[in-house]
């Protein structure tokens, strides 16, 4: 089995790449300019420009080919849509006509989405079916949600071996300090290490997300790689949302001093959706995947990986 994977050098891929190479399956992945992944054979390349990834399946063939190539924050997708909609709408229709052009017609694409597209939901709703109507809350939720139409187009029309993910909130150690609780985790080593006032900013706390290790949500695409069904959508979560407050009172808790918490304006955000939780039935139904590792786990991990990274920046 021969494996590539579109934008390997983000926080996913890197651990997407451990996962499928951990499991016997010859990997290979693209990065930007300027990024670095590990483990496997490494391609520059842009998805925003087609023909370059055509070449790039006709020269490897693989099996099947995990499109995570993203702008994958909602904060960022207000400041910079234009941005956001290039990458994931023109990028992703320019992976879709790669796929259909390529020479080998029978690669399986997993197509990574995200629970955001669910959007503004009755609360009655949840937990949220694939089958649940799309009402996206926020510029990157519309852009995942056209991508992931993009792609039933596709395997309809062209008769293409696609699957289409819905992922929920992930973290773990590595992620970007953009996302809620590597952010927190960020803020508290900075404050154990006398690098800022014991006060951490937060934004709206009472929302409620689905928080899954990244390490799980990788098995999961590798399980939908090879068990799931062609055409179907997944969602990828944890199957129980949580408040960002109790992600928050477990990150104090965890803290070698005390912390005050402050409310910062700036991080709230022009819409937020009170409650998204994922049914997860049909996933495990079809490879038999639940996530496993704690989010107290998550948290510990990550809060230890800013520990360590801030405390060798501050050694001289």
């Amino acid at each position: 089995m021969k494996a590539l994977i579109i934008g390997g050098g983000g926080f996913v891929g890197k651990y997407l790449i451990k996962e499928l190479s951990g499991n016997g399956t010859e990997v290979c992945a693209t990065c930007l300019p300027g990024e670095s992944i590990g483990g496997c054979a490494a391609y520059t390349l842009d998805i925003l420009k087609k023909d370059d990834i055509t070449a790039l399946l006709d020269e490897l063939m693989p099996d099947i080919v995990y499109h995570l190539a993203a702008q994958s924050s909602v904060a960022v997708s207000w400041r910079k849509p234009q941005l956001t909609a290039e990458i994931n709408v023109v990028g992703t229709i320019n992976v879709l006509e790669a796929l259909r052009e390529a020479r080998r017609q029978d690669m399986r694409l997993i197509m990574i989405g995200s629970g955001e597209e669910y959007g503004f939901i009755r609360r009655e709703a949840c937990p949220l079916s694939e089958s649940e109507p799309l009402h996206p809350g926020n510029i990157y939720a519309a852009t995942k949600a056209c991508g992931e139409m993009m792609g039933e187009i596709y395997a309809r029309a062209y008769k293409k071996d696609i699957i289409m993910v819905r992922a929920f909130n992930h973290s773990g150690p590595g992620q970007s300090e953009v996302f809620v609780i590597s952010d927190f985790c960020r803020q508290t080593a900075q404050i154990e290490l006398g690098l800022k006032k014991p006060e951490i900013c937060v934004g709206n706390l009472s929302a409620m997300r689905d928080f899954t290790d990244v390490r799980d949500v990788v098995r999961a695409y590798r399980l939908l790689g090879d068990r799931g069904v062609s055409g179907r959508i997944y969602n990828v979560g944890r199957g129980s949302a949580v408040t960002i407050q109790s992600i928050l009172d477990t990150i104090l808790s965890l803290a070698s001093l005390p912390i005050e918490v402050k409310t910062d304006p700036a991080r709230m955000r022009a819409s937020d959706i009170p409650v998204i939780e994922p049914d997860v039935s049909r996933i495990y139904a079809d490879t038999g995947w639940r996530a496993e590792i704690t989010i107290e786990q998550t948290i510990q991990d990550t809060l230890d990986f800013w520990r360590e990274g801030l405390r060798q920046q501050d050694t001289p």
